[in-house]
């Protein structure tokens, strides 16, 4: 793959490789990154991709692979030297308010949209990858499967489990 290839790749699905690396991040300076470093290891690695093979798919596996790796990093740095993190408040409350919509409904779509990504963020990667990568890549399982190297049985057992701890993480006991 040549570099106008790779220039055409993200034109093509640079959108939604940076949505699928803000939904791992969770904020923007983070998000932008790794979308960089994904297309600068999509730079070293262009000779290995191969056009023909689903390239969104593989600067998702490198996207995540990337993500782990600075997950590990991140974490071997606090057992050795423990800082403290100050939480961001939630961006996109401006595109929900800009919908033609009762203000209440906006409100709770806020609201539930908060709660689901709160809840789908608690789960382990391995639930928590597969799902993102579903719902905001808009990657079919088989793509996913081939970007995490696992089978496809595996992946659609875990969108399974992930589906069922985020309905169960949502559930509201009423008396």
């Amino acid at each position: 793959m040549d570099i106008d290839e790779l220039i055409e790749l993200v034109k093509l699905h640079g959108k939604s490789i940076y949505g699928f690396c803000h939904k791992l991040t969770g904020n923007k300076e983070d998000t932008d990154d790794l979308y960089q470093e994904t297309f600068l290891k999509a730079m070293e690695l262009r000779l290995k991709m191969d056009a023909a093979r689903n390239p969104k798919a593989y600067l998702i596996s490198v996207a995540v692979q990337l993500h782990r790796n600075h997950r590990r990093k991140v974490a071997w740095r606090r057992r050795i030297a423990p800082t403290f993190e100050l939480d961001e408040a939630a961006a996109g409350v401006a595109d929900l308010f800009s919908r033609e919509s009762a203000p209440e409904d906006a409100v709770l779509s806020l609201e539930l949209r908060t709660m689901i990504q709160q809840a789908a963020h608690r789960l382990n990667d391995k639930l928590r990858l597969p799902l993102y990568m579903y719902y905001t890549a808009d990657m079919t399982v088989e793509e996913i499967a081939s970007a995490l190297k696992i089978p496809s049985g595996t992946v659609k057992s875990r969108l399974h489990k992930a589906r069922m701890a985020v309905r169960k993480d949502l559930e509201v006991d009423v008396p």
